[in-house]
């Protein structure tokens, strides 16, 4: 298995970046922000009309990522000031590597929008699981999509180590199943759906919560920059959370923003309206709650890490990742409008 040495690589060069940038905001009355195309979200909406700037009083520079663990290393950097939906698996990666970062906010949770798909022509399913051994699988390294093929491995008692896995961005994996080239892909978004034409997945989301793989992204910022800019980035979060709650609301309203989405993040309407149907955007107050930043994302991190540790793609975990969240701006939030 080839996942060891590529993850760990990822991890040594962000650990080298941490530090070597600032991620203080304003000197230039510019911040700028990290997301994913393809990945439809309400925020999108607010972006495209510069809510964020008008409420922030900066320019707010969108730059679009591939993976959680690339949105490491550009805050790593002092490229990027916040990371928008980053994938848990990835931030703890970054954290146990000794990077500072915190999460400010749950972005979004999607158990049915992250998960490895096997070729058709294998004819393998969760029955059948073990047939996978041996088999070549495109993997994003240090993403929610590897936390999720780890834990289903184990869960199947598949032995990774017979595999090879490769380290693929969730698009090309898509491709390269497309064309024959791979056993499995995983991935989320536009690629997963991509994918699960060519192939099937082993357990639904329903399935994957009942064993207790999560999935869910953040925001999150550098630590300075969080401690150095709280009232900005309160403010920041005070606007997505509205564009939650209009999209949580439903109709017209919510209606009218799929086109704006849509455009936003490279897709047709129709698939918009479908990734956002397996979404979940969690209210300000059920993100402050015990099961999500009120200390189950704490916990589910270190377990992250854990797995992670026992799979030999990080050295080691933190004892705890309760320092690497920081509710403080998303409770002032609630004020910020």
């Amino acid at each position: 298995m080839i996942t060891k040495r590529s993850l760990m690589g990822a991890v040594a060069g962000v650990a080298l970046l941490a530090g070597s940038g600032t991620a203080i905001a304003g000197s230039n009355g510019e911040i700028t922000v990290a997301y994913f195309l393809e990945w439809p979200m309400p925020f999108q909406a607010a972006k495209v009309a510069g809510t964020y700037d008008e409420a922030m009083g900066v320019k707010v520079n969108w730059v679009s990522f591939d993976t959680g663990t690339a949105m490491s290393a550009a805050m790593a950097a002092g490229d990027v000031q916040i990371a928008v939906s980053q994938g848990v698996p990835p931030f703890v990666v970054a954290t146990s590597a000794g990077q500072d970062l915190q999460i400010v906010d749950v972005a979004v949770s999607y158990s049915e929008n992250d998960n490895c798909v096997v070729a058709s022509a294998l004819e393998i399913d969760k029955d059948s699981a073990k047939e996978l051994e041996g088999k070549k699988v495109a993997v994003p390294l240090g993403t929610a999509a590897h936390y999720g093929f780890l834990s289903q491995m184990n869960h199947f008692g598949v032995d990774i180590s017979t595999m090879e896995v490769v380290d693929m961005a969730p698009a090309e994996g898509a491709a390269a199943l497309a064309q024959g080239a791979l056993d499995m892909a995983c991935g989320w978004g536009g690629a997963l759906r991509r994918m699960k034409e060519h192939g099937n997945v082993l357990l639904s989301g329903a399935e994957k919560e009942e064993l207790g793989i999560l999935v869910f992204d953040v925001t999150s910022a550098p630590a300075d920059f969080v401690a150095e800019n709280g009232e900005m980035l309160s403010k920041f979060l005070a606007v997505t959370a509205e564009a939650n709650a209009q999209w949580n609301a439903g109709g017209m309203k919510a209606q009218d923003m799929i086109p704006v989405i849509a455009k936003d993040a490279g897709m047709s309407e129709e698939d918009t309206a479908a990734t956002m149907a397996t979404f979940s955007f969690p209210s300000v107050d059920e993100q402050l709650s015990e099961k999500w930043l009120g200390g189950g994302a704490q916990t589910f991190m270190k377990g992250v890490a854990d797995i992670f540790v026992g799979a030999g793609s990080i050295d080691a975990a933190l004892d705890s990742y309760d320092s690497n969240v920081e509710v403080g701006p998303l409770k002032s939030s609630m004020m910020a409008n």
